[in-house]
């Protein structure tokens, strides 16, 4: 009886109620009705629970179910080994030709090439008769490989979205028949990541080679990125970052670049402006560049960034909603709206009102042990009895010695 009554009174404990809450934001009056979402803004961080897990949505006193999710982005690649056929030289160029039949569509096409420090303009056509005589230009990519200059290398054919059977591509001399040892294909689904900035501009120093970035990280906060903006003056480079914290705690790692130029009359772009982080926590970031033996960068601007954390809800027009945060103890929610949930890609975007103390809020009821709640009678409570139990044994002895 008393595991079933604790049980109870544990999960009495961890369900939500308004009252239990210490902060609220209003929501702004929903337009219309079907799925919206509302974004959460460094406000909300600074009261909210690191897992987000307080976090709910009321309509009165009724609790609005919800899914939250990180606009992370991505894409997802599914390639395909292909055929290359009939490798050779047409007019001084190599030209190969790739069976695409496999593959219902299509928009990149990645060469295995063992060719190092080259240049070369690669031209795409399709077609869907091998021996037909009409072929569609599907545009042109600069293959390179810049490994002596440590500036990266590109062997990926990037066209517009293809159903042709048969690919004819021809490349400058730099690439010979031979290197072309594979191909694979796929078609590429991207969806671009919603980014939000944090914190203020950062303490830039220069510690012997190294340029030095310290930040200082908003105490709940995750950040994910680190981007770096440039003076539009600044030359081709190529060089490692770090991010670690003030004790050496290390969160992340990689190369900086930015790459313009013209090769064998072929053009280079690449620009990788960012960094990457992983499970930072509260207290100074320093973002660390090494620059080596060369100068350091014509750095304009350093940002730390967090992908966009949005809260989805189904909700009628005109509905007057609220949302809760600040409680330490309530358990994340589980909803069958979360399980089910299917993303709307014309759902609003709900602004959220200013934060305010919830004037409802009376506190969870103290649910620890009688002991540790009154420790002063506890205290009382041993005392009194060490005296009556001293007492009993004198008068024990005295009837002994008697």
């Amino acid at each position: 009886m008393r595991i079933v009554l604790g049980m109870l009174v544990s999960f009495l404990a961890a369900a939500p109620s308004i009252s239990y809450f210490n902060y609220e934001r209003p929501l702004r009056p929903i337009p219309s009705g079907g799925q919206h979402y509302i974004a959460l803004d460094e406000s909300v961080w600074r009261h909210v629970r690191p897992d987000l897990g307080d976090l709910r949505i009321y309509s009165g006193e009724k609790e609005i179910p919800y899914t939250l999710t990180i606009e992370r982005g991505g894409s997802q690649i599914e390639q395909k080994k292909l055929i290359v056929l009939q490798p050779g030289t047409v007019g001084g160029k190599t030209q190969f030709l790739l069976e695409m039949t496999d593959i219902p569509r299509y928009d990149r096409v990645e060469l295995k090439l063992p060719t190092r420090n080259f240049v070369a303009h690669a031209r795409v056509e399709g077609a869907d008769d091998l021996h037909g005589t009409q072929w569609s230009t599907l545009g042109t990519t600069t293959l390179y490989d810049l490994s002596d200059e440590k500036l990266g290398h590109n062997s990926a054919l990037q066209i517009p979205v293809s159903t042709f059977k048969y690919l004819r591509v021809t490349v400058d001399s730099a690439v010979k028949p031979p290197d072309i040892e594979s191909a694979t294909a796929g078609m590429t689904l991207a969806q671009a990541a919603v980014w939000r900035d944090l914190s203020d501009a950062p303490k830039q120093t220069q510690q012997s080679r190294d340029t030095v970035f310290t930040f200082a990280i908003p105490e709940t906060a995750p950040v994910e990125r680190v981007l770096l903006s440039f003076d539009p003056s600044q030359g081709n480079f190529r060089r490692e970052i770090e991010a670690q914290s003030d004790s050496g705690m290390w969160f992340g790692g990689g190369e900086i670049s930015r790459i313009h130029m013209q090769r064998n009359g072929q053009r280079i772009d690449v620009e990788q402006p960012w960094l990457e982080v992983h499970g930072t926590g509260p207290g100074p970031l320093k973002v660390v560049i090494h620059n080596g033996d060369d100068v350091p960068l014509k750095i304009t601007g350093a940002q730390l960034q967090q992908y966009e954390r949005r809260i989805y809800f189904d909700s009628d027009s005109g509905s007057n909603l609220k949302l809760y945060f600040g409680d330490e103890k309530l358990e994340a929610p589980v909803y069958d709206y979360a399980k089910l949930f299917q993303k709307d890609a014309n759902a609003q975007q709900v602004q959220l009102e200013a934060e305010a103390a919830n004037a409802a809020y009376t506190g969870r009821p103290d649910d620890r042990p009688w002991s540790d709640r009154h420790p002063a009678l506890l205290w009382l409570a041993i005392i009194a009895a060490v005296l009556v139990l001293g007492g009993i044994a004198l008068r024990s002895m005295k009837t002994t010695a008697t």
